[in-house]
């Protein structure tokens, strides 16, 4: 029994997590992300203020929450890639695969929900701020799976991943904004997957031999 203590902890924490972000999001898209304050969010969830900091130290942690396992997608995305393929050609791939399953990662989702969210992110300047702490975790994370997985020194793992980030959030950010205009969904794929074609093949020519070859412009930057 005491084994299994640890786990009913953690599943706990869990479920109080989700209960403070789920009341906060039901809050801010009713009302704005601006016109709520925490206190009224720990209410709505009935939990002290101090617990609500302890899981979410920022209000606007609130709702970066949501979108918290895109952080490390495209890490992920290179460190599975199957044996042969090259890092970019692994994230290209999942990125068109993500606009044929209407992946909120691709900006391609015009569910009433997401898109909800999506204007209450661009409307508010805290949120569209702490994105991009969100873009550069994204980078670090990358840049750790190219070093990694790639045999790409330092230096070329950091450009190689902020080069492939700043192209996939390009991405995903002129869909998403389409999309919150009114366009949908299934009328912007065929021109999104164009467009990531596009994109990416901008970046093969530089980056085609990141882990085709283990070997690359040797840095002192370590």
């Amino acid at each position: 029994m005491n084994a299994n203590r640890p786990g009913l902890r953690e599943l706990k924490k869990r479920r109080t997590r989700t209960a403070i972000s789920e009341a906060a999001i039901e809050l801010f898209l009713d009302h704005g992300f601006n016109q709520v304050s925490v206190a009224r969010v720990a209410e709505a969830a009935e939990v002290s203020k101090r617990t609500l900091f302890a899981y979410f130290p920022a209000k606007e942690d609130l709702v970066v929450h949501r979108l918290a396992d895109h952080e490390t997608e495209l890490a992920r995305v290179v460190r599975a890639r199957p044996s042969g393929t090259d890092p970019l050609t692994a994230v290209r791939d999942n990125f068109l695969r993500g606009l044929r399953e209407r992946d909120p990662f691709t900006g391609l989702n015009d569910h009433p929900q997401t898109l909800r969210l999506l204007r209450m992110i661009l409307d508010a300047p805290q949120l569209v701020a702490r994105m991009e702490r969100f873009k550069a975790g994204a980078e670090r994370a990358l840049t750790e799976a190219l070093r990694d997985t790639a045999d790409a020194p330092e230096l070329t793992a950091r450009l190689a991943a902020v080069q492939i980030v700043a192209v996939h959030w390009a991405l995903a950010d002129d869909n998403a904004r389409r999309l919150a205009h009114g366009e949908s969904a299934d009328a912007r794929r065929e021109g999104a997957a164009a467009d990531a074609e596009h994109a990416f093949a901008l970046l093969e020519n530089g980056l085609r031999t990141i882990g085709s070859t283990g070997q690359g412009h040797r840095s002192t930057t370590r």
